[in-house]
């Protein structure tokens, strides 16, 4: 699903070598990925159903063409969402790295609740407007019938431990728009909100975050901007 206040991404990622931290924490980088078009996408309408609707054939040219451009960046992990447009898109770089797609409930999209079925274009005003609040610091806003902040952000960092537990260090994960960008802009230390609301996510766009779950994450590229220490 395309969100109009997510971030885009395009170009290739920044892979940035372990090091240990002064509490002896490994930091790892991971690399988001936005899912291809979907036949969601395609409707124009919000879809947060999961498995959901598969890759559009565009889609299906996009994700091979994503793993073309990011696979020299020799990632030791691939994850992915639930749903079924992240694992197809995911797919094209499982095969070129001969890596598997482990699949974590976490990182499947924001429920939509009561705006699940609605025009993407009404977005910002109706689905988005509570993760709004969330990025203002009010995590107890609730996106009517689904979650809020509180329960998106645990439910994500568990798949972000999780990915951390698996001893890769350089993983690429595709999720999804809203995903993405609410959990690096909730969790990063040098959040960038002017950076975040002018690049919308783009299907198979990435941003790169550096750290590990104890000391935090940074982040260090959003659809090639690089971003400050």
């Amino acid at each position: 699903m395309c969100v109009v206040v997510t971030a885009v991404l395009a170009g290739w990622c920044v892979v940035v070598t372990p090091i240990a931290t002064a509490g002896g924490y490994r930091t790892i980088t991971m690399t988001f990925v936005r899912h291809a078009q979907s036949e969601g996408n395609a409707t124009g309408l919000i879809d947060t159903s999961t498995p959901g609707p598969p890759l559009t054939e565009l889609g299906r040219t996009q994700a091979v063409a994503s793993a073309q451009r990011l696979a020299g960046n020799h990632y030791d992990g691939i994850f992915a969402s639930t749903m079924i447009r992240t694992q197809q898109t995911a797919q094209p770089m499982a095969d070129a790295l001969h890596e598997p797609v482990t699949v974590l409930p976490g990182l499947r999209e924001i429920e939509a609740g009561n705006y699940e079925g609605q025009p993407e274009a009404d977005a910002v005003g109706t689905y988005f407007a509570a993760p709004q609040q969330w990025l203002r610091g009010d995590r107890s806003a609730r996106i009517p019938g689904s979650i809020d902040g509180d329960e998106f952000d645990a439910r994500f960092d568990d798949a972000v431990q999780q990915i951390y537990d698996s001893g890769d260090v350089s993983p690429v994960v595709y999720s999804h728009g809203g995903a993405i960008m609410l959990w690096v802009a909730m969790n990063v230390t040098n959040s960038d909100p002017g950076l975040l609301l002018a690049h919308p996510l783009n299907n198979t766009d990435y941003v790169v975050v550096a750290g590990n779950p104890t000391n935090g994450w940074r982040l260090v590229d959003w659809n090639g901007v690089k971003s400050a220490a």
